[in-house]
């Protein structure tokens, strides 16, 4: 679906990823992990432009490089993209959120107009499939962590998009509230054959939702495999690499977690 090919961002001397080659399938939830720093942020960050390679190209199929602008506006609008600080404005509802999703398919003139009563119900439908169809004309400020995080989702639904980018989605929230966000994006992209490109540090969690990681450190990719090949080598080698985030490390035997995660 989407081909990276030699991607890496420097800034000065400094490189935030390095030259990377991934070929993300379609319908695949993949799973960025790694400690803070280790460049999952910038990966995922690139497969959109928000990060501006320094070298490399990013092939889409069916629209080709990502070298101009009509190319980028059409990959953008088919890309939706969950952020960890939810990314919504307060004093607006969760549906006036949510169909904040739609205004990629209309020209800036048009926006400033009422959306359709067919996108408005495609946006209350996305607010069904997270659970929160009775909170559509409640304000997000009065909405919890779990629950702000659920609307991002459902306004990335609204994009009736092929690819869901969603960065550290579940960092901010508690481990149950965690498990459920990570549960209901899962069961739409597989449901809707959406493919998910999510960056998490939590291992368990990787275990468990992924169909593949890739896992980097130092802005190099490490590992690249299904869930059942990490190993604790490869925990090593993602997390130890920099002893300041060793409070991310499991505090868990590695086989302990695995079982956890079945």
């Amino acid at each position: 679906m989407i081909q990276l090919n030699d991607v890496s961002v420097r800034y000065g001397d400094t490189y935030a990823l390095r030259s990377t080659s991934l070929k993300l399938h379609k319908g695949q939830f993949t799973v960025l992990l790694g400690a803070s720093g280790a460049g999952k942020s910038t990966l995922l960050r690139c497969i959109n432009m928000m990060c501006q390679p320094s070298a490399g190209t990013i092939d889409v199929v069916g629209l080709g490089l990502l070298q101009n602008r009509r190319v980028l506006q059409a990959h953008r609008r088919q890309t939706g993209m969950v952020f960890q600080q939810h990314q919504l404005i307060a004093r607006r509802t969760a549906l006036q959120n949510v169909l904040m999703g739609r205004l990629g398919y209309h020209t800036t003139l048009r926006s400033l107009f009422p959306l359709s009563q067919e996108e408005q119900r495609i946006g209350l439908r996305a607010l069904d499939r997270v659970g929160l169809l009775h909170k559509a004309l409640t304000r997000v400020d009065q909405l919890s962590g779990g629950q702000q995080q659920r609307v991002g989702i459902a306004r990335a639904l609204t994009q009736q998009p092929k690819l869901i980018l969603a960065d550290e989605p579940v960092a901010s929230l508690d481990p149950a509230t965690s498990e459920k966000v990570l549960e209901i994006l899962r069961q739409i992209c597989k449901e809707d054959g959406i493919s998910a490109v999510v960056s998490l540090h939590q291992v368990d969690l990787a275990l468990k939702y992924s169909d593949r990681i890739v896992g980097l450190a130092h802005g190099k990719v490490m590992f690249d495999a299904v869930p059942t090949d990490l190993n604790e080598n490869v925990l090593a080698a993602l997390y130890d690499a920099k002893p300041s985030t060793v409070s991310e490390v499991p505090t868990m035997p590695f086989a302990s977690i695995l079982n956890l995660s079945m």
